[in-house]
C-alpha cells in the first residue's frame, strides 16, 4: 500500500491503546493524525481533521460508541469507518453495517484482515493529490544541534528534489530556522492556523518565504501568545497542505511531546532523533524511545543521528548507544563548531559557508540517503562492548 491513509483513532480503553495503535501503524502508509478517548469528540474531530478513515474501538460501551460512529457515517459517507470489538454478536455487527461502518473487526484483530481493509481505503484515496515525504528532526536535549541538522538537511534535499522542499519551524516559541538562513518573514505558521482545515495552496504560499537556495520556510510565530493558540488539528492541517505541495517537508522539531507533537510524529515518514555522545543526552533518548515503545509508536520510523562526533569521543561510542537503545545508527555528523557557529552567525547554510567541510559533507550524505532510499537505514553491526559503561549509565 503506497498511498497515505490518514486515520482518526477513537479508543476509551487505556490498556488496549498501545496494542491497537501499534497494530495500526504496522501497516505501510497508515498515519494516525488524531487520538480520542471521549465519544462526544468524534464528530468534532472529523470536522477538524482531514482524514481518510476513522477507527473506532467500541468497547467497553459498544452501543453508545456505535451511535456516535453511525452519526459520523451518515454525515461523512466518504469516510471509511472501521469498528473494533471483542464481541462477535451478529446483531451488533448488523447494526454497525446498517449504520454505514465499512469494516467490523473482532479482537484479537487478524493482521491480514486489517491490512486488506486499509488497502481498500488506500485504493479509494489513490486519486487524491500525491503526498510528499515528511521528515522531523527531534532534539533529544537542549543544544544538540537539531536546528542545524534540519536547516542544512532541507537545503541539501533542495538540490536533489524536483518537487519542492519546505522547512517548517515547530519550535513555536524559541525557533531559529529563519535566523539560521538570515530571513525576516512577514508571515508565520500562526497566520495559517486560524482555519487550517480549509487551507488551499494559494493561502499556504503566501505564508512561506523563499530562501535563495530555492527552499521555502514556514517560520515560528513572532509572539509567544500566538503559539498558545496552535492546536494539533492546526498543525496537522498545515502539514497536510504542505505535503500536497512539496516533495519533501522537513521539520525542526517538535521539541515537546504534547498532543500536537504526537500527531506530527505519527504523520512523519522519518523521525530523526538528534543526539550527542553525552550521558545525560543518552538517558534522555532512552526515556523518549521507551515512552514511544510503550505507547505503541512505530519505532521503525525512528532513526538515530549522532551530532558533533569527534575523534576524542571519551568513553561512549555510538555502537554501544545504538545497541542499548535497540535502534540502528543512521548517521554521524562530525564536530566542527568553528564552521557551524560562523555559518549560524552569518545566516548561511553550510553549503555556502563551508562547502568542502566534513560537517557539510556528512549532512549532504544524510540527505542523499533519505532521498535515495526513502529514509530506510542500512543496519549497523551491534556493539561488541554492550553491557559495560552503558549498563552502568542506565542502572543509576
Amino acid at each position: 500500500m503506497s498511498s497515505v491513509v490518514r486515520v482518526i483513532l477513537f479508543n476509551a480503553d487505556e490498556e488496549y491503546h498501545p496494542v491497537l495503535r501499534s497494530q495500526l501503524l504496522q501497516n505501510e502508509g497508515v498515519r494516525i493524525i488524531a487520538e480520542l478517548d471521549e465519544p462526544a469528540l468524534i464528530a468534532h474531530s472529523v470536522e477538524q481533521y482531514s482524514a481518510d478513515a476513522l477507527v473506532v474501538h467500541l468497547d467497553p460501551e459498544p452501543e453508545l460508541t456505535l451511535a456516535m460512529a453511525g452519526a459520523v457515517c451518515a454525515s461523512h459517507p466518504q469516510l471509511a469507518v472501521f469498528a473494533i470489538s471483542e464481541s462477535a454478536d451478529s446483531s451488533l455487527i448488523l447494526t454497525a453495517m446498517r449504520n454505514g461502518v465499512r469494516e467490523f473487526l473482532t479482537k484479537p484483530i487478524d493482521p491480514q484482515v486489517l491490512a486488506d481493509a486499509f488497502a481498500k481505503t488506500a485504493e479509494r484515496t489513490a486519486d487524491n493529490a500525491p503526498q510528499g515525504t515528511l521528515i522531523t528532526t527531534i532534539g533529544c536535549g537542549g543544544g544538540v544541534g537539531a536546528t542545524t541538522v534540519a536547516t542544512n538537511l532541507a537545503v541539501e534535499l533542495g538540490t536533489l528534489a524536483s518537487g519542492g522542499v519546505t522547512l517548517v519551524d515547530l519550535d513555536l516559541r524559541f525557533g531559529h530556522v529563519a535566523s539560521f538562513l538570515d530571513l525576516d518573514p512577514a508571515y508565520t505558521i500562526s497566520d495559517l492556523c486560524a482555519s487550517a482545515e480549509q487551507l488551499d495552496s494559494q493561502i499556504v504560499e503566501r505564508a512561506l518565504i523563499e530562501h535563495k537556495s530555492g527552499i521555502k520556510i514556514l517560520a515560528r510565530p513572532n509572539q509567544f501568545a500566538d503559539a498558545d493558540g496552535i492546536t494539533a488539528a492546526h498543525t496537522v492541517g498545515v502539514l497536510s497542505a504542505l505535503l500536497e505541495m512539496n516533495e519533501y517537508v522537513v521539520i525542526d522539531g517538535p521539541n515537546r511531546f504534547d498532543p500536537g507533537a504526537k500527531a506530527v510524529v505519527d504523520l512523519a515518514d522519518v523521525n530523526l532523533l538528534v543526539m550527542q555522545l553525552l550521558v545525560p543526552l543518552v538517558r534522555n533518548t532512552s526515556r523518549m524511545i521507551d515512552g514511544m515503545r510503550e505507547a505503541g509508536y512505530n519505532i521503525d520510523r525512528m532513526k538515530l543521528v549522532c551530532n558533533r562526533v569527534s575523534r576524542e569521543r571519551g568513553t561512549l561510542t555510538m555502537e554501544d548507544v545504538s545497541d542499548t537503545l535497540k535502534i540502528p545508527e543512521f548517521a554521524r555528523i562530525p564536530d566542527d563548531w568553528p564552521t557551524v557557529s560562523a555559518a549560524i552567525n552569518l545566516g548561511e547554510p553550510l553549503a555556502v559557508h563551508g562547502p568542502k567541510t566534513r560537517v557539510r559533507c556528512a549532512i549532504r550524505d544524510l540527505a542523499a540517503r533519505l532521498y535515495g532510499q526513502g529514509g530506510e537505514a542500512d543496519e549497523k553491526g551491534g556493539s561488541k562492548q554492550a553491557g559495560g559503561l552503558l549498563s552502568k549509565i542506565f542502572a543509576d
